[in-house]
């Protein structure tokens, strides 16, 4: 992470023996040719003086490190005489009160100092302090506008505030003024911190224990703002008909140019697609947007490093939160997702006691809570539930800490419908997790849960001379014979060149946010954190970035129906009955252009004909069939 910027003085100042002078104070020469002796003790503390003015906190390291110096002591000492004189105190207070300087030589005269005479260094202050004003307005001319100590005018007034007792008691007291309203400022930012942990605790909860409640309200706050920017679009219209761009078509001729090399080509491309390309625009110029950058950056050979510094730039949590309730109310990939594994479940653990679930690549846990508040209040009483979470298979995008966090707030969630909850953590490679690190009991109901998150391990394209963490961890589900082995994928190619999977990316990207242009409005900053927060991420790595540095590389249904079968999985059929619930709310909640389908037991998600998202469930070929 960041360090911060501030460095101390290692030099200059240091610490010095009583008997020996200060090793930071070199006698300067004379500076015309003539002389090479030193400057004169009035000239050379000058020198000294201004060379301290230059220095940050001068104040605090001067007044503490040669307060007790034996020099400073000597010095000191005739002024200490003459102050503490009785008549000094009554006549000065007399003539500075009076404001007559001439009054105040005269008594200043009268007093007592050996060899010295306050008179005569009082005017040798003043000529010192008319000296360096001079010095300093000459060198202020090759200084930059922007210094380490403001204006000429601020740094004479420090010097004359330095230059007598009463001067530092006033810089002193408006130095305390400021750590007065440096606190003062502080605290009304620390309030609004607490304020927004509350806050977010108050939504995670509500999420929580109120989701359908939520996604009503939040549904019907669409369903206005929708309207309303309909009302709006129509104006807009015949201006945007008049300049019509094929970005699309000029991305693909950019990543032609990219896969090339031809970077002429590649470079005016991109210059045209980035002056139509918004991310406030319509869905194709959001596209641009998102692609450009990836295309960029791969062009530069910078992906990696590009897309760690986006994941660097998390969103603030309730910014966040609302992003995800704009788009459970807009769009039904994942609630329809969510609502086939819960049902799952459901019709799985009728007439059973204790449940066991093993979730690879737990996020924030929603969609357990939903499970959690049905098994509180099925027929029979709550059943016992126990949740491993594996932590997820790229841990700098979802650190462990983040899960155990999830775990909390689902055993509370739990305790707050009376339902018995235990919940592990398991902080392993996926494919070194085995049956023995479930601590499964013989009478309990296991599942295992995949929500689009297998698309993240590693496959033949990387692994070509060994058994990859795909094929691998598919085995070991088998090996633990779950109840249902549910999955959701991705349904997307990744291709056997650059080329034809940023074809297919096009196809993908353009679909969703599509989807969000139809569902969304235009104006939301919760659409743009989604698009510019999730989308231009996952769009910035998948063009720039190849081999081990790719995060994703999803697969076809068909694919993956394959490559459970070599693995020892047998597919189970679709329920009707939640197939057919499954579909009613899409239809009666949601957009005309979602659809929900079935092919070869898969249940297939997406938008105007494209497929984007499949279900499925799964058992051991060897396990007893009910």
């Amino acid at each position: 992470m960041a360090t911060t910027p501030e460095e101390f003085f290692a030099a200059g100042l240091m610490e010095m023996e009583p008997s020996s002078p200060s090793p930071s104070i070199n006698l300067p020469l004379m500076p015309d040719g003539g002389g090479q002796g030193p400057l004169s003790d009035d000239d050379l503390v000058l020198s000294y003086i201004s060379g301290l003015l230059m220095e940050e906190d001068i104040d605090d390291k001067l007044l503490g490190q040669y307060s007790d110096h034996p020099a400073l002591l000597q010095a000191q000492q005739p002024f200490a005489q003459l102050l503490s004189s009785p008549s000094f105190n009554a006549n000065i207070d007399n003539t500075f009160n009076s404001g007559n300087m001439e009054g105040a030589k005269n008594s200043l005269q009268g007093c007592s100092g050996d060899q010295y005479t306050l008179s005569s260094s009082f005017s040798k202050g003043v000529d010192e302090e008319g000296q360096f004003s001079k010095g300093l307005e000459e060198a202020h001319r090759f200084l930059p506008g922007e210094n380490s100590f403001g204006k000429g005018e601020q740094v004479i007034q420090i010097f004359k505030e330095t230059s007598n007792p009463r001067g530092l008691k006033k810089r002193y007291n408006r130095d305390e003024h400021m750590k007065e309203e440096a606190g003062r400022t502080r605290k009304p930012m620390i309030i609004r911190e607490e304020l927004e942990e509350i806050g977010i605790r108050e939504m995670f909860d509500e999420m929580m224990l109120h989701d359908d409640e939520l996604c009503i309200r939040d549904k019907e706050k669409l369903r206005i703002a929708m309207t309303n920017e309909k009302k709006n679009k129509t104006k807009g219209r015949s201006k945007a008909a008049t300049d019509v761009v094929d970005l699309r078509t000029l991305l693909f001729h950019c990543a032609q140019a990219v896969a090339m090399n031809d970077h002429t080509v590649a470079v005016e491309l991109l210059k045209q697609i980035k002056q139509h390309a918004s991310a406030t625009g319509d869905a194709t110029q959001r596209l641009a947007q998102c692609f450009a950058k990836g295309l960029e950056a791969r062009l530069a050979g910078a992906g990696m490093q590009l897309w760690k510094s986006l994941m660097a730039e998390h969103p603030i949590v309730m910014d966040f939160l609302k992003a995800y309730s704009l788009f459970m109310a807009a769009c039904c990939f994942h609630k329809i997702a969510l609502k086939f594994s819960i049902m799952t479940i459901e019709d799985a653990m009728v007439g059973k006691s204790s449940l066991h679930i093993v979730d690879y690549g737990l996020h924030y846990g929603f969609q357990w809570a939903g499970l959690i508040r049905w098994l509180a209040n099925r027929n029979g009483g709550p059943p016992e539930v126990t949740i491993t979470a594996i932590s997820h298979s790229q841990p700098r995008i979802y650190p462990a800490q983040q899960i155990e966090e999830q775990g909390c707030r689902l055993s509370k969630c739990a305790k707050e419908f009376g339902l018995p909850f235990k919940f592990h953590v398991i902080t392993k490679k996926w494919e070194e997790v085995f049956i023995e690190d479930l601590n499964k009991d013989t009478d309990e109901v296991l599942i295992v849960n995949d929500l689009l998150n297998f698309s993240s391990l590693m496959d033949e394209s990387v692994f070509f001379d060994a058994s990859n963490p795909r094929d691998t961890v598919l085995s070991n589900i088998r090996r633990m014979r779950p109840s249902i082995f549910i999955q959701s994928i991705v349904n997307r190619s990744s291709g056997t060149s650059f080329l034809s999977r940023f074809r297919e990316l096009l196809f993908n990207y353009m679909a969703l946010l599509d989807m969000s242009d139809a569902t969304m409005p235009r104006n939301s900053e919760s659409r743009l954190v989604l698009e510019q927060g999730l989308l231009r991420r996952c769009a910035l790595n998948d063009i720039a970035c190849e081999g081990v540095d790719l995060v994703n590389r999803p697969e076809k249904y068909m694919q993956w129906q394959v490559r459970n079968q070599r693995a020892g999985l047998r597919q189970l059929l679709l329920k009707p009955s939640i197939i057919k619930a499954l579909k009613d709310e899409v239809k009666k909640e949601y957009h005309k252009d979602f659809f929900l389908s079935e092919d070869g037991q898969w249940l297939l998600q997406g938008w105007k004909g494209r497929v984007l998202f499949a279900h499925s469930t799964w058992v051991a070929e060897d396990a007893i069939s009910e």
